[in-house]
């Protein structure tokens, strides 16, 4: 659970994610276990906001079931897959999960 300061301080970060998600149109898990995950690691740096917050919008979709792929996030939130494939993992392990072992 993260604080209503954490909310309001990226709040920008948290629309940009929900407009993602609806290009991609995510369940409400999705969206809700991808906020999660971005609060749980906003890097300091705005450069790497967005790769973290299209990770977070991948591993989100993939915890509730309602997967999509690396490449079509990567096109709904404007970052390379790249960006994806390095860091979801690294965001699940963070948060306690297990990534998936294809």
């Amino acid at each position: 659970m993260h604080s209503a300061r954490d909310r309001v301080e990226y709040e920008p970060w948290l629309e940009t994610l929900e407009s993602v998600a609806d290009r991609l149109e995510l369940c409400a898990e999705a969206r809700s276990c991808a906020m999660d995950l971005f609060l749980a690691d906003v890097p300091d740096s705005d450069r790497s906001k967005q790769a973290v917050l299209a990770a977070s919008i991948y591993a989100g979709s993939l915890v509730a079931g309602d997967g999509r792929t690396q490449g079509a996030v990567a096109d709904a939130a404007d970052v390379s897959r790249l960006s994806i494939q390095s860091r979801w993992k690294e965001l699940l392990e963070a948060a306690g999960l297990e990534p998936p072992r294809w």
